[in-house]
């Protein structure tokens, strides 16, 4: 209990700091906010000394910032969020109507991406189930290509194809359950790659441990031995489901944008924007509590599936079996990502020809010419110097951030659930209000959110792995707190996390993307990826290789980085039935669960870690 109490506090602690920063957030970044206002509300009005006077008059800026969160803050008591600085409407009326639209966008992503996931896992069930997994692995390259398609490029695409040309759907506005599948589509794809990809990878360990395959002898429907497995496996991914859940409800700003939907996330940007502090404030508020909600239920089911296992420490170990390492697809990938590399590099990316605008591939311009006549391979490939390294530089980072905070899981829990809350778009804001705007602050941003889902996962597998038998053995036998950490838990941590970081290596440079798409990143003419999708996109009709050129390339990149991530696995050691060349006796579950309180019944066995 005390330790819940604590935990509340610093949550509620975190998520007030956070919205005190964005309650200065107009002083922060040295700007006018009566200025910014009045750009919002009328752009061709002249921002003469007297309007500016009155503009701060009526909102009481005179006041200073801690003034008005005070009072933002004392109005919350009775529900009231005070009023829009732009529009002067209530504000919670209008963020809690953006917020069922998001939620209801999101319900349906999520169905979408459960049904992608289920997709790309059920060979492996299926296998599974007869204990037919020896050499499996993990799901192919097309779910790296689904992982690493930009959403804001699925949107354009299944807005123009499916909604104008074929006209099955619509494709703009926000009227009733047909205007959500589009964007659903375009959010929860990607999503449910990545987590059938996570899955995919879990499930091999669940099948091979000692309850499957003695429920397998015994003659138990493989469909039964199934779905045991994936209960086995879920606890490990309900941190990243409700990081998903969150990310999809604020962080679909672009997915928004495209199809003009009145969400959370598109409110909370452009209350951003216009420094419209009542509704960025209640806006983040809200998705700060939508976090702490989905922590929360994770929780729960993780202590519904799998708790009495986790507070006896009776968890096999939840480790998959290694595979037979990809030699062949991680170099094919990465000498063709070489090869158009290294075609582009010698050409102007900045050259005009004016008369080729648009033109379609031809042997002078593989890839075809932009909007401008600027060669599209020559763009591509100079810009993958600076998306490539700087998502490799943002992914070694996060691994090693994730790594070290996930493995302290009082301090990074609230930490991760508010970051996570928080939309890259407005990270960005804020890291340009108190750096400045430049080429790092997209790098900055990215980076400051993307560590979260790689605590989350180190701190469920470190969970599982504190409670697993071998563990709890190992303390019986007088090891201590370092070399548990040193010779088992690490050993089993890290891996699968690295697995998970190099996942989601296309998603930090679709990140970067994103931000670059939304203004908020690179700057013409530079050749970054994202500038080059979001510059390319009116044309996406009338000439799609110059979108599809750069989307084939960050696709490409998941796919290397899927196969490489298959060649890091755990050393297997040797047990010591292997070792004297004796057949290692299988135990059986009763054996196991047995030994194992046995050992937590001796004064020894008791926790060092």
């Amino acid at each position: 209990m005390r330790h819940q109490a604590v935990t509340l506090l610093w949550r509620a602690g975190i998520a007030a700091a956070l919205v005190c920063a964005i309650g200065v957030l107009p002083w922060l970044s040295h700007t006018d906010p009566a200025l910014t206002v009045l750009k919002a509300r009328s752009a061709d009005r002249d921002p003469t000394p007297e309007v500016l006077a009155d503009i701060r008059a009526q909102l009481g800026l005179e006041q200073g910032p801690f003034r008005l969160l005070g009072d933002w803050l004392g109005g919350l008591w009775h529900g009231d969020a005070g009023r829009s600085w732009i529009s002067g409407s209530e504000v919670t009326p209008a963020v809690l109507q953006a917020l069922g639209v998001s939620l209801l966008l999101m319900a349906v992503a999520l169905a979408v991406a459960a049904g992608t996931a289920a997709l790309i896992c059920a060979h492996t069930l299926r296998l599974g189930a007869g204990q037919r997994l020896d050499g499996r692995r993990a799901a192919g390259s097309g779910s790296a290509v689904l992982a690493a398609l930009p959403e804001f490029l699925t949107a354009s695409v299944l807005a123009t194809v499916v909604g104008v040309q074929l006209g099955w759907l619509p494709a703009l506005g926000w009227y009733g359950f047909q205007w959500t599948i589009l964007p659903a589509l375009a959010l929860g794809l990607p999503a449910g790659a990545v987590l059938g990809r996570l899955l995919d990878d879990l499930l091999p360990g669940a099948f091979a441990e000692p309850w499957a395959l003695a429920a397998t002898a015994r003659g138990l429907p493989g469909r039964t031995v199934a779905r045991q497995a994936l209960r086995r496996c879920l606890p490990g991914l309900l941190p990243n489901t409700g990081l998903f859940v969150v990310g999809i409800t604020g962080g679909a700003v672009t997915v928004e944008q495209i199809y003009d939907i009145p969400g959370l996330g598109r409110t909370t940007l452009q209350a951003a924007l216009a420094q419209d502090l009542p509704v960025l404030q209640a806006g983040t508020l809200a998705l700060v509590l939508l976090a702490g909600v989905a922590a929360a239920l994770a929780h729960l089911l993780t202590r519904l599936l799998i708790g009495p296992a986790l507070r006896d420490g009776a968890l096999p170990s939840p480790h998959r079996p290694t595979p037979p390492a990809r030699r062949f697809l991680p170099f094919a990938y990465g000498g063709l990502l070489l090869a158009v590399i290294a075609a582009g590099l010698p050409r102007d990316p900045l050259a005009l020809a004016t008369a080729e605008r648009l033109a379609a591939p031809s042997g002078a311009h593989p890839f075809g010419t932009d909007a401008l006549g600027r060669d599209v391979l020559a763009r591509v490939a100079h810009g993958a110097l600076d998306t490539l390294l700087l998502a490799l530089a943002i992914t070694a980072v996060t691994l090693l951030t994730g790594l070290a905070l996930g493995l302290l899981p009082r301090l990074s829990g609230p930490v991760v659930d508010t970051v996570t809350a928080l939309p890259p778009v407005l990270v960005a804001l804020l890291v340009t209000a108190i750096v400045g705007s430049g080429g790092t602050t997209p790098a900055l941003a990215v980076a400051a959110v993307a560590w979260t889902p790689l605590a989350a996962h180190t701190s469920a597998l470190l969970r599982q792995e504190r409670a697993a038998l071998h563990l709890t053995a190992t303390r019986a036998l007088g090891a201590g707190r370092w070399y548990l950490l040193r010779h088992e838990l690490l050993p089993a941590v890290v891996p699968p996390v690295t697995r998970h970081a190099l996942l989601r290596l296309p998603g930090v440079a679709l990140a970067l993307a994103s931000l670059a798409f939304l203004g908020l990143g690179a700057q013409p003419p530079s050749p970054e990826w994202g500038l080059l999708l979001a510059e390319n996109q009116p044309y996406a009709e009338r000439a799609p290789w110059a979108v599809l050129a750069p989307a084939a390339v960050l696709a490409l990149l998941g796919a290397l980085a899927v196969t490489a991530a298959g060649g890091v696995r755990r050393r297997r050691r040797t047990t010591a039935a292997e070792a004297t060349d004796v057949p290692e006796k299988r135990p059986e579950p009763a054996e196991v669960v047995t030994a194992g309180r046995g050992l937590r019944r001796s004064g020894s066995a008791r926790r060092s870690w």
